[in-house]
């Protein structure tokens, strides 16, 4: 019988252990505290940051939140991340993307603190990742990792092909793959839109990572029996155009209400059949991700701080 593997219990667990971290903390008397950027009033991204912060309130961890007009000056955003680099009371920076086409999302990376980088993209941070010498691990990447070790699955020795090559997932994800280390020492492979026969690549793969951003592209015919699964997309489907049965997977948390419902990059009801284990969406590796950015800002107030605490 094939594995669901349960996102949302993994996320659970993970912030019960860093609201854990959080208590040596305040004993020690620190505060961990993550500053959020909102430079847009696309609702969701509001909502994304508003989640964010409800999680920070349930283990413990303080916010401090800065909302810019979209409209402002690109600059306006960049002295706001400086202001943020320079309060010693901010531990974690976090700034909600995508930012306005105005703005230069490289930049905005580029002027965060590495220190402060909660989620591990500067550019200093991801050469400490591909260099094994980690500071942060990118929050998706790092849940995803985390959901194949408490689901039991060890890549070492193991064939992994990773779908999407992003700053965000995917380059990381073959990274954390790859690295000699525990939870690593996968051969990975890394394929993207102009790999030539991707389900030739696809049925390769021990553990296969879909993270291309494309509704249901991977089907049963692209899966290895036994493999593990792992669904990275959340994507935004027009239910009117899924007709009466729907070419996607209904998840019943579909909101009809709005005119659309959340599918992953895989065709969930067929692969299942196939896969020995897989994520499903949602519920799968979105809660992982909100988790690991409280083990991130964590992490950062124990590094900022000297203060070592039980993650």
């Amino acid at each position: 019988m094939t594995e669901i593997i349960d996102g949302n219990a993994v996320a659970e667990s993970v912030r019960g252990d860093v609201a854990a971290a959080v208590d040596e903390l305040e004993a020690a008397g620190v505060t961990p505290r993550l500053a959020t950027v909102l430079m847009s009033t696309d609702p969701a991204s509001e909502t994304y940051v508003s989640m964010k912060q409800n999680d920070c309130e349930e283990v413990g961890i303080a916010t401090a939140d800065a909302e810019l007009d979209p409209e402002a000056p690109a600059e306006e955003l960049y002295d706001t991340i400086e202001e943020l680099n320079a309060d010693d009371d901010v531990d974690g920076v976090l700034v909600q993307m995508p930012t306005p086409d105005h703005v230069d999302s490289g930049r905005v990376l580029r002027s965060l603190d590495p220190e402060k980088d909660v989620d591990g993209l500067h550019p200093e941070n991801i050469g400490r990742l591909v260099a094994g010498e980690t500071r942060y691990k990118p929050c998706t990447p790092h849940g995803v990792q985390v959901l194949l070790e408490e689901a039991g699955v060890d890549p070492e020795g193991k064939e992994a092909v990773v779908v999407g090559r992003s700053r965000l997932v995917g380059k990381p994800m073959a990274n954390l793959l790859i690295q000699k280390a525990e939870g690593g020492n996968a051969t990975t492979t890394v394929c993207h839109s102009r790999t030539a026969d991707l389900a030739a690549r696809t049925r390769e793969a021990d553990i296969l990572v879909a993270a291309a951003g494309v509704p249901g592209m991977i089907d049963a015919s692209m899966v290895k029996d036994g493999a593990v699964v792992v669904d990275v997309g959340i994507n935004q489907v027009d239910v009117s155009e899924q007709g009466s049965e729907g070419s996607q997977t209904k998840s019943d948390e579909a909101d009809n209400e709005k005119g659309y419902e959340l599918v992953g990059d895989v065709d969930f009801e067929s692969v299942r059949e196939t896969a020995s284990a897989i994520t499903p969406v949602p519920g799968g590796v979105g809660p992982m991700t909100r988790a690991m950015l409280l083990y991130n800002t964590v992490t950062a107030a124990s590094l900022r701080s000297g203060v070592d605490v039980s993650l």
